[in-house]
């Protein structure tokens, strides 16, 4: 299964753009031997339109140009916010282990995600109440998966509720 995070706009170099190209890489690497071979980030440039509906349009449909087949994770202000790590990363491999080709993590651009993408999406997820830069909420979503990773791989990054052991 491919994986990819599909965002609207580009990271300028800096910070937060270092940091998201090391979970991707990270991700990349331990993945390979749990059956996710790559780990892309897909930058899709803003949409020039004058109207925020047209904006959030445009860019919706090259979201999903870059999501076809793909299960579609989607990261919106009206997304879940209970979804445990553990859980988080169940869902992966079940996508994973039902053949799926691909999982695209999605993240719109600062006028949010068109109705088709969110409607799209096999789980809409959000990491709160908060407004958060688009660069920052990039270098979660990567984290995110990094994290799944490692706890379908047994590794120690995860170390998970210490209660429920």
């Amino acid at each position: 299964m491919r994986l990819a995070v599909v965002a609207i706009g580009r990271l300028k170099a800096g910070s937060e753009r270092d940091l998201a190209l090391r979970y991707r890489e990270r991700a990349a690497q331990l993945g390979r031997g749990l059956g996710f071979p790559a780990c892309e980030i897909v930058e899709i440039p803003e949409s020039r339109a004058r109207r925020p509906q047209d904006r959030c349009a445009e860019e919706g449909a090259a979201i999903l140009a870059h999501a076809t087949g793909a299960a579609l994770i989607a990261y919106d202000e009206r997304g879940r916010t209970d979804l445990t790590s553990e859980a988080f990363a169940d869902r992966v491999a079940a996508w994973r282990d039902a053949a799926r080709p691909s999982l695209a993590v999605v993240i719109g651009g600062a006028d949010g995600l068109d109705t088709t993408v969110r409607a799209r999406a096999d789980l809409t997820l959000s990491f709160g109440a908060a407004t958060l830069p688009h660069g920052l909420v990039r270098v979660l979503a990567l984290e995110q998966v990094y994290r799944a990773l490692t706890i379908l791989a047994g590794h120690p990054y995860h170390r998970g509720n210490l209660d429920e052991r």
